[in-house]
């Protein structure tokens, strides 16, 4: 597997590369600031991704701008957010095309896990840590939120979590589309995500199914 780690950290970077080395991987480029890992994917077309958010030339959160505009153009392409901390603001879009983890800083020292995360998402899968869901989400829930959920409406959320639209459930399924769509309205309601203009509540709802499953 080929990847591009874009990490401003020296020690950081320099010891992710040797991990990924030994581990059987191929570094093809590494980038210290957002602008040369946007330049190191363009040129090199790896199969995955490694970055860290906060890069320069901001500081801020300057990775996973570089992320999206990777992912627009190259949308087979896996990519890894790694982070001291959670951003939501261009995450949940990131998580809704699929091919995306997103990954706690010090989840990397335990590495199996670590590289185990990275061949999921390289397969097309995803990656996400239970911090990083329930920000996402904006809830922390004690019990299981998908046991309210009948049968049939986790086949849904399910196939929704492959990525499937409503017309694709409903072929897989042998349902009609409208019965589809009363399945998906009631996980929504269900899983107590309200309707709002500022949120993908269908991609929170996978959030919700990928984090339990």
């Amino acid at each position: 597997m080929r990847v591009v780690i874009g990490e401003d950290s020296a020690l950081f970077r320099e010891g992710l590369a040797r991990l990924l080395a030994d581990a059987g991987y191929e570094v093809v480029a590494k980038a210290h600031n957002a602008p040369e890992l946007v330049s190191a994917v363009m040129a090199t077309c790896p199969d995955l991704a490694v970055v860290d958010i906060r890069m320069p030339p901001d500081l801020t959160d300057d990775g996973v701008r570089a992320a999206r505009r990777i992912r627009d153009a190259h949308p087979e392409l896996g990519i890894v957010l790694l982070s001291q901390h959670v951003e939501t603001r261009h995450s949940v879009d990131l998580v809704s095309r699929g091919r995306f983890g997103y990954l706690l800083k010090d989840r990397v020292f335990d590495v199996g896990d670590f590289l185990d995360a990275l061949r999921r998402v390289a397969a097309g899968g995803s990656a996400l840590a239970p911090e990083v869901v329930s920000r996402l989400i904006g809830v922390h829930r004690a019990a299981d939120p998908l046991a309210s959920l009948t049968a049939r409406e986790r086949e849904v959320l399910a196939l929704m979590a492959e990525g499937r639209t409503n017309v694709g459930i409903a072929r897989r399924l042998w349902l009609t589309h409208r019965t589809v769509e009363t399945h998906v309205s009631s996980i929504l309601t269900k899983l107590g995500l309200a309707n709002s203009a500022e949120d993908h509540r269908r991609v929170l709802a996978v959030l919700l199914y990928l984090n339990r499953a």
